[in-house]
């Protein structure tokens, strides 16, 4: 008890920290892409070097020959390269992904997409000849009725690959957040539970969780989201929503009382977060705006 009372303490110090740190900061944003198929629904690290970041990103087009997949590179904060991956020719192509994750311990460049549906695939870039290979397509655990899942991530947690993911919940119906253990060997889940989440900002037609992402110490960041139209307007803020651990060998999730707001965006729809690593890392903020594209936002 006393071990999950200090994590608690350190997901609120983090969170006040940050959120002081984002008022005494300007927002800027680069835009992506223009146009509705090129919004970004996810996005996983790829690569990292001291001038040069790469990302996995998502859209959630559901027509057989738009892009699913892309690779995001931002070099020196503000220089963006846009290059898209082509689905492999033989693999039905997924219809609406909305995350991705990378695999914790597994061989670089390896991931797992998800749909809102609940349908995984765990793919593999080739990066010499940008090659996408399909591994193995299956289900998340026992997805209930009206399921909209947005949000998935994957982190070693002793020497295990903790799983969290979550139902976006909408307005009065709140997000569910689910977590397990993950077995990769046989793609198996255990340890499954879940819990209700809303949010208090947006306000008007919101996604409680757009997207989630859990840090190397289990503390797990949302984004939320008012989606209104194609057109917007849209608003968006991100918050630390508690931390996880593992105690007497059992996945315990410890919940904050009110999610702890840690950015407010205006004007944007976000729906993809993801960590940068090093001395100079920081939090990245993506968005699929519709009709307005896709722009990036960098904590740095």
């Amino acid at each position: 008890m006393r071990l999950l009372q200090r994590l608690f303490i350190t997901v609120m110090v983090v969170g006040v920290f940050l959120f002081v740190t984002d008022q005494v900061r300007s927002q800027q944003w680069y835009p992506i892409k223009e146009g509705k198929l090129f919004g970004i629904s996810g996005m996983a690290l790829f690569d990292h070097c001291s001038n040069r970041t790469s990302y996995l990103v998502v859209h959630d087009n559901k027509k057989q020959n738009e892009c699913r997949l892309a690779l995001l590179t931002v070099e020196d904060k503000n220089q963006l390269r846009y290059f898209p991956l082509n689905w492999p020719q033989g693999i039905e192509p997924p219809i609406d992904l909305e995350a991705v994750t990378s695999i914790p311990g597994n061989l670089k460049s390896s991931f797992m997409a998800l749909t809102s549906s609940g349908k995984i695939y765990h793919i593999q870039i080739d990066i010499p000849r940008t090659n996408v290979s399909v591994i193995k397509i299956f289900d998340l655990p026992n997805i209930s009725k009206g399921s909209n899942f947005e949000g998935f991530s994957m982190q070693t947690m002793n020497d295990r690959i903790l799983t969290v993911w979550a139902h976006r919940g909408e307005n009065a119906q709140p997000a569910k957040i689910y977590w397990g253990l993950f077995d990769l060997t046989d793609y198996k889940f255990s340890q499954t539970t879940s819990t209700n989440l809303k949010v208090p900002c947006p306000e008007n037609n919101v996604r409680h969780i757009s997207d989630l992402k859990v840090d190397a110490a289990g503390i797990l960041f949302i984004s939320s989201a008012s989606d209104p139209g194609d057109d917007g307007p849209f608003q968006s803020a991100a918050y630390v929503v508690g931390v996880f651990c593992i105690h007497n060998n059992e996945v315990v999730f410890r919940q904050n009382l009110e999610p702890v707001k840690i950015y407010k965006f205006e004007s944007h729809k976000v729906e993809a977060l993801e960590f940068l690593p090093g001395k100079s890392g920081g939090m990245v903020f993506v968005t699929d705006d519709e009709n307005m594209g896709s722009s990036i936002f960098l904590n740095l």
